[in-house]
């Protein structure tokens, strides 16, 4: 263990952030499993990635600076010019009276002196802030790509390699989760996925082209002979501050290869099911089915719908010494310490079903699939849950009830379901109102069933209190920043049991769910609407409500 993280685990310890028990178990998982205590503690959720500034700031003996809670403002981060911020890695943080405070994640002793000078007569002083929190502020320092583009095409003989880092750097900074380079007859489009909207955030010549996607097909182990059929790879980025992993798939069109880039970003991998968006107790519900020592646990939605986020939180807090998890999925997404990750390779036969197979005469306790493609695979994953292990997979479904028919017209056996299933989650992401830029209003019930004539039964009082962001920096001026999930979830009873050996319809599994206590996806977004969390525009364009 190397000394700073030992000093870091003992300031944890002394200010009881983690118990001596966790701690201790913490240590035997790293040990036994590879990888840092550090990084167990915030997988399995025991610490925040705040409660590890702060700790850090406790040892730097200095204040602690949350930028990520409250992004510092344009005006304010271009406070210190560009070149200095980037050489000290600091940021304006905040004035109070004569004492000018600087956040940085390489605190000194002494602030420097061409620091200093940029605040005459006023004290100046550190606090801590994590690294990444402070390359995310300074995307004010940032120009349009296309100018960077420019820039970088007069000046350098290596355009395709500094264009892709640009791009990269900036999706980064924006936490998009995916990169799209379209060409057109004339120019190059890039744009950001965003929050799950797309986004142009530059255009490049067509000249480029070819050389920049040479270049990434070269980096993710992919023929650069071949132009006419898809191809998928990966790419490990390393970045100025950190490292990303990428999935590149390259596709054939008519005017020229398209090239998506998705970014498997660290902040992901450190979510758990508290920051999901489930509410407490739908929350109560998933820890029940988890707890059990067998059984399913499916999560239906379309693509895009956050399913493997929520299982990676299952995973994280099943994720024990004692215990053997072990994954098939296509492709793996994040690798989480001491589970075993398997990838789909259809060219050496290694299917979901196959690697399924495999896994079982590996002794395991749990088991996630990544998705129930056909019989087979649906088939040894419920005879999985009969004989003793805790099942978990995707499933594509509209919502959680059809699942059921779905499931049973693939060829399970409606007495296996019923044996087996544990719980039925079927989720959607909404856009988050920007905390920046929120503004509240109160707008007449009338008013709002005029133009949502779908919420008559939802909305019960008068006047509604409705939040929307306004739109500033720290949003890209969208008014939204960040995603939650909105869940439907279906508890398997004894009564839902016996309804599911009658080979029921989706209406009727929902008939029962309802009196049951269970709630619609439409229903979950309208609470969080309510809750000042999202808008209502949000939550219509991702769900219906039930008839």
């Amino acid at each position: 263990m190397k000394t700073e993280e030992k000093q870091i685990l003992e300031l944890l310890a002394k200010k009881e952030y983690v118990t001596s028990s966790v701690m201790a178990k913490a240590k035997t998982f790293a040990r036994t499993h590879g990888g840092t205590v550090v990084e167990y503690l915030l997988s399995a959720g025991v610490i925040t990635k705040d409660v590890l500034g702060q700790a850090l700031a406790e040892k730097a003996n200095i204040p602690y600076a949350d930028l990520d809670a409250a992004l510092p403002p344009r005006d304010q981060v271009r406070t210190i010019p560009e070149p200095l911020a980037k050489k000290y890695h600091v940021v304006f943080f905040r004035r109070q009276d004569q004492v000018v405070t600087l956040a940085t994640d390489k605190p000194t002793a002494t602030v420097p002196a061409d620091l200093t000078k940029l605040f005459p007569n006023q004290t100046v002083a550190f606090a801590y802030a994590l690294g990444e929190d402070i390359d995310a502020a300074f995307v004010h320092y940032r120009k349009p790509l296309e100018t960077r583009f420019a820039r970088i095409i007069k000046a350098s003989q290596r355009v395709a390699p500094e264009i892709i880092s640009e791009m990269v750097e900036d999706a980064l900074v924006f936490r998009a989760s995916d990169i799209h380079i379209e060409p057109q007859e004339h120019e190059v489009v890039i744009r950001f996925r965003i929050d799950g909207v797309l986004h142009e955030a530059g255009r490049l010549s067509k000249d480029y082209y070819d050389n920049i996607v040479n270049r990434l097909k070269v980096q993710a182990h992919l023929r650069t002979d071949e132009h006419f059929s898809a191809q998928d790879g990966a790419i490990r980025y390393t970045g100025k501050h950190r490292t990303v992993d990428l999935r590149i798939s390259v596709i054939p069109t008519l005017d020229g290869e398209k090239v998506v880039i998705r970014l498997l970003s660290e902040y992901v991998r450190n979510f758990t099911l508290t920051d999901l968006g489930f509410a407490s107790k739908d929350l109560g519900a998933v820890y029940d089915a988890a707890s059990k020592p067998y059984g399913m646990i499916i999560v239906t939605g379309p693509t895009g719908a956050g399913k493997t986020t929520t299982l990676y939180g299952l995973i994280k807090m099943l994720n024990r010494p004692e215990v053997n998890i072990a994954t098939i999925e296509d492709p793996v997404e994040y690798k989480i310490v001491g589970v075993n990750h398997m990838k789909v390779n259809p060219q050496t036969n290694l299917t979901f079903a196959q690697g399924l197979r495999s896994i079982l005469r590996q002794d395991p306790d749990i088991i996630l699939v990544g998705e129930i493609r056909d019989k087979d695979t649906a088939e040894i994953s419920v005879n999985a849950a009969l004989t003793g292990h805790v099942m978990l997979s995707t499933f594509h479904a509209n919502d959680a009830a059809t699942a059921i028919p779905r499931l049973t017209e693939m060829g399970v056996e409606p007495f296996l379901l019923s044996s087996t299933l544990s719980l039925l989650v079927a989720q959607r992401l909404v856009r988050k109102v920007c905390p920046e830029c929120k503004v509240t209003t109160v707008e007449k019930r009338r008013a709002l069933i005029q133009r949502y004539p779908v919420l008559g039964k939802y909305l019960k009082h008068p006047t509604i209190r409705l939040t929307r962001g306004a739109g500033c920096p720290a949003c890209n001026r969208t008014g939204f920043r960040g995603r939650t999930g909105i869940f439907e979830i279906i508890r398997i009873t004894p009564e839902m049991e016996a309804l599911i050996l009658k080979r029921p319809s989706t209406a009727e599994i929902w008939a029962l769910a309802r009196t049951q206590g269970a709630h619609s996806l439409f229903e979950d977004g309208m609470e969080k609407v309510l809750a000042g969390v999202t808008t209502i525009d949000e939550v219509v364009r991702v769900a219906a409500p039930r008839v």
